[in-house]
């Protein structure tokens, strides 16, 4: 009876511990897969955006450059309010987009003066860490793939005649990522008026 018994325990102790089938494992190991391939792809977007934050930082700035340039010359009375326009509407900044140079006589970014001056280069610190002010050690990038277009316009307030005491200002920088070869822009947009 024993006998009996320890073979029935045995019968049912078999049935009950059924092992994964082929299909199973194979579409585990499926969906593992594309779990993992998923993270490379995270991976691979966070390693762009990485590479790519130097040249979005070096816009930010150039555009930030440009506008602290017209709020100084302002501030100071270096310019009069009819000066800060485009060349077109009897100011002094160029239309269109233009290499970045270095501010001319004038103090400015983005007047005629800007040409003689030559390219703007950005200059930080080298391996050491410390700023000495000469390339090298330190570590000299010209700015060839940036351009920049400051657009000065007459704000329109209730759809009657342009405000006399109130312009918005459109600095865009355009550049181009070494490493795509895709063309990016960084637009800041703010408004100014003759009043210190």
């Amino acid at each position: 009876m024993k006998a009996e018994s320890n073979n029935a325990s045995r019968q049912r102790t078999t049935e009950t511990q059924q092992g994964f089938s082929l299909i199973e494992v194979i579409i585990s190991m499926a969906l593992l897969t594309i779990g993992l391939l998923s993270l490379l792809g995270i991976f691979g977007v966070a390693m762009a955006a990485t590479q790519t934050s130097q040249e979005n930082n070096t816009a930010k700035l150039l555009a930030d450059e440009a506008m602290e340039g017209i709020l100084t010359a302002r501030e100071t009375a270096n310019i009069s309010w009819a000066q800060i326009n485009n060349t077109g509407s009897g100011g002094i900044f160029l239309p269109g987009f233009l290499p970045i140079d270095c501010a001319g006589v004038d103090g400015l970014i983005g007047t005629a003066d800007d040409a003689a001056c030559g390219p703007q280069i950005l200059e930080q610190p080298g391996p050491s860490g410390v700023y000495v002010g000469t390339c090298p050690p330190d570590v000299c990038n010209n700015l060839t793939n940036f351009t920049r277009q400051i657009l000065i316009s007459p704000v329109i307030v209730g759809g009657g005649p342009p405000s006399p005491t109130l312009r918005q200002v459109t600095i865009t920088i355009q550049y181009t990522l070494p490493q795509f070869n895709v063309p990016r822009q960084y637009v800041l947009n703010t408004y100014i008026s003759p009043y210190r």
